[in-house]
């Protein structure tokens, strides 16, 4: 059985839709808890964006977090509080980023440690892991035999005014790393979240970063066999104008999918409200190469209320890590600012969660009115589809059927029209069956009615069929 999540957007047919928007999932805030830390030590004198890396260990049941900070900034700490509401923050060449650590059993309460590394101002005892390392990401990889390598990073090894060069680095506990070693070829600006991952499908490894281009902030994508030899990065995503571009992306797989928290930031015209701030959208991708946004314009962690200096923790900047999964929740970790990126801020790590799978979800666009979704062509079987459903109202009734046609401008296949469904409610999901029919062991696209639902994704005995979703494919038959 086979689950297609409503962010997946080949799944439908869309010339045989009606009456339907896609609503991007806004996770619960854990409002009991957040911020879970905040900036409090001295060598902490701003962590700016964050880039967040929040890991859970399952052998050690123990939650790392890498976080990018500076901690030497001489425009910050010359100035009160009150001071920085005055006027505007001035970035200084000669600050000094550097790559902190947290940990946590539970997730909630988090630990500073004193790990006796890297020396500030005369003095070992701090979280700091590595010196001038910039935007750096962090990965469990559970996959690569060597021990020594089971934590991997890319940073960005930046020392003022001596230059900066990517590199990467390995480490058995996540803690004590080895030295640093420098990329062999290229020497992209990555100066944000440098973000790897292990892509299954192309067994290779993959690192999400940014650059410059054509004026803006543009996303690109790396892979490696080794996680040393990296191949030029090359243009992924870009926003939309000035107004919207791509800060950073970690990804994270949610069944066959790969899904982005993409950090959108707001320049083009400072008299606009949101001018400065960074909000965080979804993006998707099916091979993890491509990826396009699910809803534009719908951010996935909003942002808190107020303003600088006296707002909520996270108000006016949002820097997300890829989610951890713990049983039905997906818990999104990210590092919260309470001022405009380019200003003074200060930032904390917040967390939100996703109920498993629910991360979009197609629903009406006007009450009252029936909406239909159908299906691109899919190879069926079996005696049932499920439908993963909220209902909208529950002051009202809700209503969910479905039929089977060999093309959608075509009648059903007998047996499997609408009103022989049977749809039938058992906890998160609803079954769809036919009065005892099968599906028609062929290919064929399924038509769904619904009324008064939220519906997050479809789970049968089916696989995608169709030369629309891959390049390059067999048109033959096509409809068929």
């Amino acid at each position: 059985m086979k689950t297609f999540l409503s962010v997946d957007r080949r799944l439908l047919n869309p010339q045989a839709i009606e009456n339907v928007e896609l609503k991007v999932a806004v996770p619960t805030k854990d409002t009991k808890n957040n911020p879970l830390f905040i900036q409090d030590m001295p060598w902490e004198i701003r962590i700016d964006n964050g880039y967040p890396n929040v890991i859970y260990d399952s052998r050690e049941q123990i939650f790392h977090c890498y976080y990018t900070l500076f901690i030497e900034d001489k425009d910050t700490e010359g100035t009160t509080l009150q001071e920085r509401t005055q006027r505007n923050y001035r970035p200084r060449m000669d600050r000094v980023t550097s790559l902190a650590y947290a940990h946590s059993k539970d997730g909630i309460h988090w630990e500073k440690p004193s790990l006796g590394l890297v020396d500030w101002r005369g003095s070992k005892k701090n979280n700091l892991l590595f010196r001038y390392a910039h935007g750096t990401g962090v990965m469990l990889d559970e996959q690569d035999k060597d021990a020594g390598r089971r934590f991997k990073m890319v940073t960005k090894v930046d020392v003022p005014g001596h230059g900066a060069h990517m590199a990467v680095g390995f480490s058995k506990d996540g803690i004590h790393w080895g030295e640093l070693i420098p990329w062999p070829e290229y020497n992209p600006q990555a100066d944000s979240h440098n973000f790897p991952f292990w892509n299954e499908e192309e067994q290779c490894y993959m690192l999400i970063s940014r650059i410059w281009k054509d004026g803006i902030r543009v996303t690109t994508i790396s892979h490696s066999q080794d996680f040393i030899h990296w191949s030029e990065p090359i243009e992924m995503l870009r926003g939309r104008g000035y107004e919207n571009q791509i800060y950073s992306m970690p990804v994270f797989k949610a069944q066959d999918l790969y899904l982005g928290l993409a950090s959108i930031i707001h320049e083009g015209d400072r008299t606009k409200e949101n001018f400065d701030c960074v909000d965080c959208e979804l993006a998707w991708s099916a091979d993890g190469k491509k990826f396009d946004f699910e809803a534009m314009d719908q951010p996935v962690i909003p942002r808190g209320t107020g303003h600088y200096p006296d707002g909520e923790f996270d108000n006016s900047c949002i820097y997300a890590s890829s989610p951890v999964i713990d049983g039905q929740k997906v818990w999104v970790y990210y590092m919260g600012g309470n001022g405009q990126h380019t200003n003074f801020r200060e930032s904390s790590l917040g967390r939100a969660y996703w109920e498993v799978d629910k991360f979009a979800c197609w629903t009406g666009r006007k009450e009252g009115i029936e909406s239909i979704l159908t299906t691109t062509t899919l190879t069926l079987s079996g005696d049932y589809v499920e439908v993963l459903a909220d209902v909208v109202d529950t002051e009202k009734d809700w209503e969910l059927a479905a039929s089977v046609h060999p093309v959608w401008t075509e009648n059903a296949y007998e047996g499997l029209r609408i009103e022989d469904a049977v749809a039938e409610k058992s906890g998160r999901w609803i079954r769809i069956s036919w009065k005892g029919e099968k599906l028609p062991d062929k290919s064929g696209c399924i038509r769904f009615k619904f009324q008064n639902l939220k519906i997050w994704a479809v789970r049968g005995e089916m696989e995608y069929k169709g030369h629309r979703l891959w390049e390059g494919a067999d048109m033959e038959n096509e409809g068929m």
